[in-house]
């Protein structure tokens, strides 16, 4: 029976429209999380398609011998293509002339992503055997030959290498690569026992066999082999591709929170309004469980209604923005699955998380207030409300994101708008008590009506407040990171960089260049030593201490270390002042943490044999994604005055002047060039394509917003109805009225303008100190504009859902009623 009156009060209510408003919360919740999450998914999938040809495949595995065949195995049996190769440096000979090179000898099917570009154009395939691929720099040391001789063998010297996919950027690796088949390397017989070889695995595939293919293989990896991926740290967009991964998410993670919000308000206004119906019931003799089984069933199939509408709303949103995206952007397809099942998950968690309080109160309703229809039975603590929502949100916030930090901040942010829509609504109430229909003027009349619908209007806070929460939140962070990108890479970033320049050429070089750049290249002395104690205590290696040896883990290789008069750019003091004192030392951040470094620490490096003790006097944080030289350690000139240095510098060039790399080629044989201008140019391309993803993700959010905007002035409706029914009949005019309703919800604007400031300043602080590492500081004019746009766009809001029923007679208004 209670099913079967569920169902017919289910198509009553549907066909009457009273079911629109919560239907039309659910469908936006499922909508906006289902449909955000295919897109974002999409656009993380083609972010990292795009970075992965910075490694030529999807993941790799670096190891210093041979991997074990089973996880050859286990790729193939996955499906998951992969490519193998070596890399070792050796010298070349050409006649009397001779160069170290580092030799890539590569399976066939390299590369797996990205293209090898040659000065002819794309390479199709690789070298034939017998002939070796060089780049630019090799055949102007060497002077062109058309034989060099690599160990036992000799080779053709056949095509010239502008850029390798994975060539990375190391500007401290000077050789010149040299690309050979792999089948080739035995010839040379330079591989022997105790040979310093790297071999390199490399692997591709979709998602699925992706994951699989990591979780079975990397418990199979020892601590000398190493996997690689974009986001490990080796591709220079790592960074851009983490933030951008981390906006996607934060993106959709508050539109989970703006869709459960306006699902809580819907609920409240769905059981506000079945208040009398329950009274009802009981009057006539309706069990508690009957009205349970028939209002649970009610809610069920709403909630199934707004769901399969999200889903249905989800794939079309999905299938419309793909339409608008890049042809290479909207080639990738992402799995279905989780987008339907988090959709799925997003309406009836939400649905019935943030329906249980208000539901609750519905089912205490007395069978007296059919007499007193002021009565609304027990008054549950909101604390229990409270509680199932914010463990709502969070649980399918870090369903979402697997994040923590992303989900606790999202949580802080709620509780901090809830605690001021409290504090709020606290107020308006005691304002509110003694206020009656004063029609004196329009604003009068607006301030009366905000103190007597105090608590709709604290509810209504709830959505206008989100909503522009959300959309400064998200305008803010695209903000930063586009200009955080733009800092990185400027129109004239350094594409071409000088090493192993001797003492004695600085000078000259410097001289040669100036004439032909705009500003004079930083030339950076360049040391080589090992970090051996730290506070008189002996370092060892990751390999000792597993061997059980006790001591310090330090850097088991040898660093880059430099000196500087001034701090270099895109370096910023964290902490001390920098390098006032002979024997003071500047630290990296990320490398003072990883050693345990503070400030006053002594270090002792071994440098050419000898011994040298300095203090830390700061630590620095360094953006590690400008093409620009970094360095770990920064010295004083007096410190590292006794040791031997070479310098490297870096600079710009157009690509007219590209014949001044020759003349420098011819005249500073022993300098190595490294051109990064191709790395540069798809570096801006993988940024440009970020952009537009955080630009289509702001545009979501902006709609998402502005639905539940409209779907919040619906739910005063009919209490407004009711006001301006008595205004009318005690001679209100229509132009009073609409002026009033107009300055009431601009108030209402305001107010949530302020609010979402505030709360907006608190988020950013949070996600850009604990998830974005982004320079924090107050967005001013959001004090100003904030406050003015929600206080117009709520107004236009209001008016527009108003506009009937201000203009309906006394008469209507009545019958209306």
């Amino acid at each position: 029976m209670e099913l079967s009156l569920a169902w017919r009060l289910f198509k009553r209510e549907l066909s009457q429209g009273q079911l629109l408003l919560i239907i039309l919360a659910i469908t936006l919740a499922v909508l906006s999380v289902t449909g955000l999450a295919s897109v974002s998914e999409r656009l993380q999938m083609a972010i990292n398609g795009q970075a992965s040809k910075f490694i030529a495949a999807d993941r790799i595995i670096d190891s210093p011998a041979k991997i074990d065949p089973q996880i050859l195995q286990v790729a193939d049996e996955l499906g998951v293509a992969r490519v193998g190769s070596m890399q070792f440096n050796s010298m070349v000979y050409a006649g009397d002339a001779f160069q170290l090179v580092t030799v890539r000898a590569v399976e066939q099917g390299y590369p797996l992503k990205g293209d090898i570009e040659l000065s002819t154009g794309k390479a199709q395939g690789l070298p034939e055997l017998g002939h070796i691929w060089f780049e630019t720099r090799l055949g102007g040391l060497l002077g062109y030959p058309e034989l060099i001789e690599l160990g036992n063998a000799k080779f053709d010297l056949s095509k010239e290498i502008i850029r390798l996919p994975d060539a990375g950027f190391n500007p401290f690796a000077s050789s010149p690569v040299v690309l050979m088949r792999i089948e080739d390397v035995a010839k040379t017989q330079v591989i022997q026992p105790g040979s310093r070889v790297t071999y390199r695995y490399q692997f591709t595939g979709d998602v699925g066999q992706l994951t699989a293919f990591e979780a079975r293989v990397k418990p199979l990896l020892n601590t000398s082999q190493r996997w690689v991926d974009v986001q490990s740290g080796d591709s220079p967009i790592a960074g851009a591709v983490k933030r951008a991964e981390r906006f996607l998410l934060l993106a959709s993670l508050l539109g989970i929170a703006l869709a459960c919000a306006a699902i809580g308000i819907a609920a409240q206004r769905y059981c506000q309004r079945h208040y009398d119906v329950v009274a009802m019931l009981k009057t006539f003799g309706a069990s508690a469980k009957q009205i349970r089984v028939l209002f649970g069933t009610h809610l069920l199939l709403v909630t199934a209604v707004g769901v399969l509408l999200g889903l249905l709303g989800g794939f079309v949103l999905d299938r419309g923005i793909t339409a608008f995206l890049p042809v290479e952007i909207a080639a990738y397809t992402p799995p279905v699955s989780r987008p339907i099942m988090l959709g799925i998950a997003t309406g009836f968690v939400s649905a019935f998380m943030f329906s249980a309080y208000p539901l609750m109160r519905l089912l205490a309703i007395p069978p007296l207030r059919v007499l007193q229809r002021q009565l609304e039975g027990l008054q549950l603590g909101m604390w229990l409300h409270l509680i199932l929502s914010l463990g709502a949100m969070a649980l399918l916030g870090y369903l979402y994101s697997q994040s923590l930090a992303l989900t606790l901040t999202v949580v802080a942010a709620v509780l901090l708008l809830g605690t001021l829509l409290s504090v709020l609504g606290f107020f308006m109430i005691r304002l509110g008590h003694s206020v009656g229909m004063k029609t004196t003027n329009p604003l009068q009349l607006a301030l009366a009506g905000l103190r007597r619908r105090a608590k709709q209007n604290a509810v209504q806070l709830v959505g206008f407040s989100s909503a522009l929460v959300l959309l400064l939140t998200i305008l803010a962070l695209r903000q930063d990171l586009l200009l955080e990108w733009q800092k990185q890479l400027p129109e004239n970033s350094p594409n071409y960089f000088l090493v192993n320049i001797a003492p004695e050429e600085t000078q000259t070089i410097s001289d040669f260049l100036a004439p032909h750049l705009k500003e004079s290249p930083i030339i950076y002395p360049v040391v080589r030593g090992r970090l051996t104690e730290i506070n008189g205590e002996e370092l060892i290696s990751n390999a000792q201490k597993q061997e059980g040896k006790e001591g310090r883990v330090g850097i088991a290789r040898e660093l880059n270390l430099t000196y500087r008069v001034s701090l270099p750019p895109n370096n910023e003091i964290l902490e001390g002042s920098f390098n006032k004192d002979t024997y003071d030392v500047s630290v990296e951040s990320g490398v003072a943490e990883r050693l345990g470094l503070s400030i006053g620490d002594s270090l002792t490096y071994t440098i050419d044999n000898q011994p040298l003790t300095v203090k830390v006097t700061s630590i620095r944080a360094v953006h590690w994604e400008t093409l620009q030289p970094n360095f770990f350690m920064i010295f004083t000139q007096e410190a590292l005055a006794p040791f031997a240095y070479t310098s490297m510098s870096s600079f710009h060039l157009a690509d007219s002047q590209r014949g001044l790399i020759l003349d420098l080629i011819k005249q500073f044989p022993t300098v190595s060039i490294i051109d990064v201008g191709a790395m540069v140019s798809q570096l801006r391309q993988i940024i440009d394509q970020v952009s537009l993803s955080l630009s289509l993700v702001l545009v979501l959010v902006l709609l998402a917003s502005a639905l539940v905007m409209i779907a919040q002035t619906e739910a005063g409706m009919a209490t407004r109805q009711r006001e301006l029914a008595v205004l009318r009949t005690f001679g209100a005019s229509g132009w009073l009225l609409r002026a009033a309703t107009g300055l009431e919800f601009a108030l209402l604007g305001t107010i949530a303008g302020i609010l979402a400031v505030i709360v907006a300043e608190f988020t950013l602080y949070l996600l850009k100190t604990q998830v974005f590492e982004l320079n924090v500081y107050m967005h001013w004019p959001w004090w100003g504009i904030a406050p003015l746009c929600g206080g117009l766009i709520v107004a236009l809001l209001g008016i527009w859902r108003c506009r009937q029923l201000l203009n309906k007679s006394c008469g209507e208004l009545l019958k209306a009623h």
